[in-house]
């Protein structure tokens, strides 16, 4: 019996393994993928019969069989080495993997990533390697699960919907798709996964010299942020311009805000701020200014530039990105508490903060855009015009007489711990801090 157990002991510690895979971006020494002698010596410490591998695999595997007949076949796989992958007696991990799947993938091919990425594809940092290709075999190239694009767009579908929507196309999407300009696995070059940051990539193809200083109206754009004004996805605009262009820009106007072309520093503005933008708005500024409450970002040295693009957004209002993101550069708590507050508050979670707030300044508290009353709330709210708790200026709220009851009076519009957006996790609890007689 004791020899029987030492026995499977020494099997499991035979397909355990020895060490685990370095991670992506570490200092661990490159491995080379297991050679021929490689693979004896383990078939060795397994003790496997000749030939018992990937043919014995396939006695009671017989469906994969099929495996075999696909375009392009893992290495592991067409060698009939199912042991590179799997443990052939018992395992830690799913489908009985020799590693983490996370690390496993990395024992033969830890050279395709970096050591001090500055982008790691999200599949990739997860160890999900088989979000995008089959660990076997598929029709594709590389065991992709689906081919160019339509891969992208299990993820990045409402991208891939607006490249095929697009009226002004960009040629390398077109002929290459997406790795035309990005890496699939990491960058160590760049953000977003670019195989170089931008106008380095844009070169490469659109030549930094005097013809292509002419279409900019003569200004030296070589050295410019190319995506600050086009979409290198795709647009319905000329020239790939995203889809909200600054009327300066749709009229090819740049000297209204920068110098003229030929001077030194062209791309200096005329003024500085808010002062550049009062030029044109003027009647706008003033309105803002004038509120009793302005939002911080309007008055800082930025002003303007903090939440809009100068030159063209995809976004409307020229925001320099959804809204929800926009707001989150500075309101990223209150984004992080609706996301995990069981209670959902739809503006909040759309990214809607303009249904509720005024962006530039109120007169209100909260920067809300109207009157904390009925007002806001019951346009969605429908119910309040006909079943409500007693509610508005007439009302005093019992715990600061300065106060009336509204809305904000029981519910916190960006989320809590509890729901209905109410701060305690029993209503009785919420209703006693006023009506404190009912108190047990």
């Amino acid at each position: 019996m004791l020899n029987a157990l030492v026995a499977i002991a020494l099997l499991l510690g035979a397909a355990a393994p020895k060490k685990t895979a370095p991670k992506a971006g570490s200092s661990a020494p490159a491995k080379s993928a297991p050679t021929k002698s490689d693979r004896s010596k383990k078939n060795a410490e397994l003790k496997l019969k000749a030939g018992a591998e990937g043919p014995l695999c396939l006695q009671c595997h017989v469906p994969f069989k099929e495996q075999l007949e696909k375009p392009f076949v893992h290495t592991p796989v067409k060698t009939r080495e199912c042991i590179g992958c799997h443990s052939p007696h018992a395992s830690r991990h799913g489908k009985l993997l020799a590693a983490d799947k996370s690390s496993v993938c990395l024992t033969c091919h830890d050279k395709l990533l970096v050591k001090e990425p500055k982008s790691t594809h999200k599949p990739v940092a997860e160890g999900s390697c088989v979000s995008c290709h089959d660990p076997h075999a598929s029709a594709n190239k590389a065991q992709l699960v689906k081919a160019g694009t339509a891969l992208c767009a299990g993820c990045h579908q409402a991208l891939t919907d607006g490249v095929a929507k697009a009226t002004v196309k960009h040629p390398p999407l077109e002929k290459q798709g997406c790795t035309a300009c990005h890496q699939p696995h990491d960058s160590g070059v760049a953000t977003r996964l670019l195989k170089a940051e931008v106008p380095a990539l844009c070169v490469n193809c659109h030549k930094a010299d005097a013809k292509l200083n002419k279409a900019h109206m003569g200004y030296p754009v070589g050295g410019a942020r190319c995506t600050s004004c086009h979409d290198p996805h795709g647009s319905s605009q000329p020239g790939m311009l995203y889809d909200t262009v600054h009327k300066p820009v749709a009229a090819k106007n740049c000297g209204q805000c920068h110098g003229l072309a030929t001077d030194p520093k062209p791309f200096l503005t005329r003024r500085e701020g808010m002062d550049l933008c009062r030029s044109c708005h003027a009647e706008k500024v003033a309105q803002m200014l004038d509120k009793g409450a302005v939002h911080q970002p309007v008055i800082d040295q930025r002003a303007c530039l903090n939440c809009h693009s100068p030159h063209a957004s995809k976004t409307p209002s020229l925001l320099a990105g959804p809204m929800k993101t926009v707001c989150a550069t500075c309101h990223a708590d209150t984004i992080a508490r609706q996301q995990h507050s069981p209670g959902k508050h739809p503006p909040v979670m759309d990214g809607n903060c303009t249904a509720c707030h005024d962006p530039h300044g109120t007169n209100g508290t909260l920067l809300l855009a109207d009157k904390l009353d009925l007002q806001k709330c019951a346009p969605c709210h429908e119910q309040m015009s006909h079943a409500s708790h007693p509610i508005g200026t007439k009302f005093k709220d019992p715990r600061n007489k300065n106060l009336t009851v509204n809305c904000l009076s029981c519910h916190r519009a960006h989320g809590t711990e509890y729901k209905k957006l109410i701060p305690f996790a029993k209503s009785t609890d919420l209703c006693v801090t006023c009506h404190e007689r009912f108190k047990r």
